[in-house]
């Protein structure tokens, strides 16, 4: 196969471009290096950079394929802007970068390429759940402009398969963690700028980078008192990704909640970093934070069921195990 993976250049991207490579197909990473960096694009892999918002870029891209004999037979679509509190201080630009920019692809994709995507969404276009875990059927109701803006792409999507037969699945998850142990040796971890996410913050505490970890609440109705989130392994869910593109062959319209089938609170995770890295990782409690909803896991039981995806990294030592190699690595002077 010959796909076209937007924004694989970073993180999750990269890592799915990259086990697209290991299975013998062949990716073109489709990237504006603003978040990206290049040399996380895997060997063997095709590179182009623009802008998703570039129609007639995009367009050119698929025409020139096909004219060639070897058109793509589909995209996976990760090119997005994801800090959900930025997007409450700028949400036009969230609303430009992942709604209005994904409005181009899609019509590049009407105009000259292929009629399959897999388009890499969240599990905030629930907002703050009624129940949990979460399934697919529950109520879409985001809470920030980040998963307005990724649900508004859910509805088009609807749109474009109604009307124009476009083929795709949506795949929602929460928190994405780990590296991929790649039989290359290369590894791509998670960091962000400024950096929010509370595995990589844990992991700065280890290596020194930081003097303490943050906990933001600790009277909460769970079991210790600290708030309990969904953690998925990166590769896991490069997985999933790769067995929903597959799937599309058979079906029209896809929608799948994925995560490690059980959520962790964050001194769960504080314990975990200090067991896998043999620092003690000092804490502070400050208070809550607005918004922020006591339990959030997702349902993957459709998933596992439907697609027959089967997550490897499902113990929290194991997850962080992989993000210290990489942190090491990243940070080794």
């Amino acid at each position: 196969m010959k796909v076209l993976v937007t924004g694989g250049a970073g993180y999750i991207g990269g890592t799915v471009a990259g086990l697209l490579a290991q299975h013998g197909h062949t990716a073109v990473v489709f990237d504006n290096l603003s978040h990206g960096r290049r040399d996380l694009v895997p060997a063997g892999a095709g590179f182009v950079q623009g802008e998703l918002a570039d129609r007639a870029a995009l367009e050119s891209l698929f025409l020139a394929a096909k004219q060639q004999g070897q058109p793509f037979d589909g995209v996976l679509h990760f090119a997005a802007l994801i800090e959900a509190g930025e997007s409450m201080r700028h949400p036009e630009q969230f609303f430009r970068n992942n709604t209005a920019s994904t409005l181009a692809l899609l019509e590049a994709m009407l105009a000259h390429g292929p009629r399959r995507l897999v388009f890499s969404s969240t599990a905030a276009v629930y907002g703050e759940p009624a129940s949990v875990p979460i399934r697919e059927d529950a109520r879409l109701q985001p809470t920030n402009a980040y998963g307005e803006s990724k649900l508004l792409v859910e509805r088009m999507l609807e749109w474009f398969n109604r009307i124009h037969g476009l083929r795709y699945a949506s795949l929602r998850y929460f928190n994405v963690a780990g590296a991929p142990e790649d039989p290359a040796g290369i590894l791509r971890g998670e960091a962000h700028e400024p950096e929010s996410h509370l595995i990589p913050l844990v992991l700065d505490v280890a290596l020194g980078r930081r003097n303490s970890v943050r906990i933001y609440g600790d009277d909460y109705p769970t079991p210790d008192g600290t708030c309990i989130r969904d953690y998925i392994h990166v590769s896991d869910l490069a997985d999933a990704h790769l067995l929903a593109f597959d799937a599309l062959q058979n079906h029209d319209r896809l929608i799948f909640n994925l995560g490690n089938g059980q959520g962790f609170s964050v001194l769960q995770v504080i314990d975990s970093a200090r067991h896998v890295t043999g620092h003690p990782i000092p804490a502070e409690v400050c208070p809550r934070r607005p918004g922020d909803p006591a339990v959030l896991v997702a349902s993957s039981s459709k998933a596992i069921r439907e697609l027959g995806w089967k997550p490897r990294y499902t113990k929290l030592d194991d997850i962080l195990r992989t993000a210290w190699i990489w942190h090491q690595k990243r940070y080794a002077t």
